[in-house]
């Protein structure tokens, strides 16, 4: 059995420093990859109206186009382990970011087809970049999974408001494709970046031999058979649940609270601004500590007071969105970091990643319907803010299993 000092080493083996220090490559590509993991489902809400209008969308198919992105993130997800596994890592990036390209220069044409099809290409996309990304940050980066991480989860922070906050703008300078088509160029980019990478990759090496054995070939069994694995799936699963609940109806619960829509809207932005620095200390200060414990309790307890200050006091709700935005700002970062951190080896992220946002966005892209459905039923906000602060709950519990120091696999 290997020691527990024998098993932190495992994350720094694969790449040697020298080689890392040579090729500025891996890195460009998994900046191009991050700034294109976001963009393309962030710019469509702020156009949604006028997608409607010229488009003749009912509301029930602009909710559909809406959630079919998240839902795509969940679908999609399980492939990619198996697909990286037959072709290797950078062939399906390469594929991923094409279709990233070919959605958003699909969805611009001039018909409701055309829109939902390069929607759902554009999902595809993101959702293999989403899951292999932890597998590229723990083969290429061993050494700096915390700066890597916080890179990748602030460029997508930062390139997910950015394409919401540039929407308007540009549909009223040039029309809802201008909007939409610019997104094209970072996509071409990276797929560029990547086919090189894919035409130049090595093959995978061979097992290691000695004391770190025991370690990797415990990992290749199911991850569906760890505990530890369940715990870090359902941490993600929560994060993402609670953003994209309060993405989408925060603006409404503060238009409900008596605030203009003009002003919700702009709590809504900042709540989202607050996380992009968090995106990188985050993952940097978690990765320097071996129990991450003391993190997941101090995130959940923000988004518990941030819930609960709206619940009892709205009338101070700036303070509290300000709350919630560092909440969810640093969740998901920090999240992210736990899985590559359980992870013993590339293989390993990949499966637990695939796992984790399998049902974490299938259970996120439910959750603002679910919540909707509740405000309707009860005819208020109190009912879903108090389900949500009860979320926070067994958030927690497996926060806690997931934030404790060991892998997935290990015996």
């Amino acid at each position: 059995m290997p020691s527990s000092t024998t098993s932190r080493r495992t994350r720094t083996t694969p790449v040697p420093r020298s080689g890392r220090r040579a090729d500025a490559l891996p890195l460009v590509g998994l900046v191009l990859l991050a700034l294109n993991l976001r963009a393309a489902i962030t710019g469509i809400p702020p156009v949604l109206p006028t997608l409607q209008s010229d488009l003749h969308l009912t509301g029930t198919q602009a909710g559909v186009l809406t959630t079919l992105p998240v839902l795509c993130l969940g679908v999609f997800a399980p492939v990619a382990p198996a697909l990286a596994r037959r072709t290797g890592t950078e062939t399906v990036l390469a594929a991923a970011l094409a279709l990233i390209l070919a959605g958003v220069l699909i969805r611009t044409l001039p018909t409701q087809a055309a829109l939902f099809a390069g929607t759902l290409l554009a999902g595809a996309g993101i959702a293999l970049g989403n899951v292999l990304m932890p597998a590229v940050v723990k083969r290429d980066f061993p050494d700096r999974i915390g700066t890597m991480t916080g890179l990748a989860m602030t460029l997508m922070a930062a390139t997910g408001a950015l394409a919401a906050g540039l929407a308007v703008p540009l549909t009223a300078a040039g029309g809802w494709r201008t909007a939409l088509t610019v997104w094209a160029a970072p996509a071409l980019a990276a797929a560029t970046t990547w086919s090189l990478l894919a035409v130049r990759r090595t093959p995978p090496r061979p097992p290691a031999t000695g004391p770190l054995t025991t370690v990797r070939t415990t990992t290749g069994t199911s991850v569906l058979r760890s505990p530890l694995a369940w715990a870090v799936s359902a941490l993600l699963g929560i994060v993402s649940l609670g953003f994209y609940v309060l993405v989408a109806w925060t603006p409404q619960i503060m238009r409900d609270e008596g605030y203009p829509a003009a002003e919700a809207g702009a709590m809504t932005s900042v709540m989202l601004t607050i996380g992009i620095p968090l995106g990188l200390a985050v993952p940097v200060t978690a990765a320097r500590v071996t129990d991450q414990r003391p993190l997941v309790a101090g995130v959940i307890a923000l988004k518990a007071a941030g819930l609960t200050g709206i619940l009892l006091a709205p009338q101070q709700a700036w303070v509290w969105t300000g709350v919630l935005g560092a909440a969810i700002g640093a969740a998901f970062p920090l999240a992210m970091t736990i899985l590559s951190l359980r992870s013993p080896d590339p293989a390993t992220a990949a499966r637990l990643s695939a796992m984790a946002q399998t049902g974490g966005y299938l259970l996120a892209g439910c959750g603002p319907a679910a919540i909707g459905i509740l405000h309707t039923l009860t005819g208020g906000w109190h009912a879903p803010i108090l389900l949500l602060i009860a979320c926070t709950v067994p958030e927690l519990l497996v926060g806690l299993v997931a934030g404790r120091s060991g892998f997935v696999g290990a015996r």
